[in-house]
């Protein structure tokens, strides 16, 4: 259960209109609300602009966007990045579904999807050849959102892969077959480079990768963008990284901003405009089983994954993002930038 703090957040508060006063000579005149001047009202009239800017649709692909969401280093925001960026993307219109290939299962976690050992998985899906359309279930929060989910028997699955014939290429074949529109895939990767991530990589088009704004952010980096060289030469040429997040962003620090710096010279283009603060509220959405949009929608967490979301998309149709919304100009082709080792 919630608490009532929690209960009493942003959603529930009641965001008053402008009043119209009249003056002596019969002419009207808006003025605030005092609420404006409160930390409540304030956060509630930004949990309506949010959801407000979510309603207003975002342009769709054209065919299915799969995008793997990697990183080997632990603890840079894979899950949270993956189940924020499917929310969003969904309460912007779109229809997405979220593949957790984690056998930890935090995504499902954090979406509210049971994942017992009983429950239908991407295990089935795998190593049993099981229609993925039987094990997604929708989530209960955030309409056009799915979900598969990973279970316990997903840590076997590497193990048992290595036998089974087509080892690399079984999930792609079960999203090829999965018949429902849907216009993105998001697909959660263990913190290894694994069959499991492989699965992922050679099932994808374009690979997200988050990086927090921490000391080593880069650490690794080069092994994972040679495996997705790898992967591009061998089995998948469509294959390339799209989108770089900085995640747990703290401006007051001197080392984020120096972070964000380094990032920005090596990846260019790729690097979202958008960063992902360092939030609670980001943190706690899971233990409720939410993301953060639903959890507190007019925190800075949920404004910053549904502006992510929004350059994600219009990146996706060529069209560049402008933060201030002023104004949207045609999307040069980005490239790589070369001297991660």
């Amino acid at each position: 259960m919630r608490s009532d703090a929690n209960i009493a957040g942003p959603m529930t508060d009641p965001v008053p209109g402008p009043r119209t006063e009249s003056t002596g000579e019969d002419v009207s005149r808006e003025t605030p609300p005092p609420m404006d001047d409160t930390p409540i009202g304030r956060a509630a009239q930004l949990a309506v602009e949010a959801l407000g800017r979510a309603g207003e649709g975002l342009p769709r692909p054209e065919q299915t966007r799969v995008i793997v969401v990697a990183n080997q280093k632990g603890g840079v925001g894979k899950t949270t990045t993956t189940v924020n960026l499917a929310a969003s993307l969904a309460l912007h219109g779109g229809r997405v579904l979220v593949i957790d290939l984690d056998p930890q299962g935090n995504a499902s976690t954090a979406l509210g999807i049971d994942h017992h050992a009983e429950v239908p998985s991407i295990y089935d899906v795998l190593v049993e050849s099981k229609p993925l359309a039987e094990v997604v279930q929708p989530v209960p929060d955030v309409e056009g959102l799915f979900c598969a989910p990973a279970t316990i028997d997903l840590a076997g699955a590497e193990i048992e892969l290595v036998s089974l014939v087509a080892r690399e290429s079984r999930l792609q074949r079960a999203i090829q077959a999965y018949e429902q529109p849907l216009d993105y895939v998001l697909i959660d990767c263990p913190p290894s480079l694994g069959l499991l991530t492989v699965n992922a990589l050679v099932a994808g088009q374009e690979v997200l990768i988050p990086i927090q704004c921490e000391y080593y952010a880069l650490e690794g980096l080069g092994q994972l963008l040679r495996n997705v060289d790898l992967v591009r030469g061998h089995l998948n040429p469509t294959l390339h990284v799209s989108t770089i997040l900085l995640t747990m962003y703290d401006g007051r620090t001197r080392l984020a901003s120096q972070v964000a710096d380094e990032v920005r010279t090596h990846f260019g283009d790729e690097v979202l405009k958008t960063s992902i603060p360092r939030s609670v509220r980001i943190s706690e959405a899971p233990s409720y089983g939410q993301t953060v949009l639903t959890y507190d929608p007019g925190s800075s967490g949920a404004l910053s994954y549904l502006e992510a979301a929004r350059e994600i998309a219009l990146k996706g149709v060529g069209v560049s993002y402008d933060p201030t919304h002023a104004h949207f100009g045609a999307q040069s082709n980005p490239s790589m930038a070369e001297g991660i080792q």
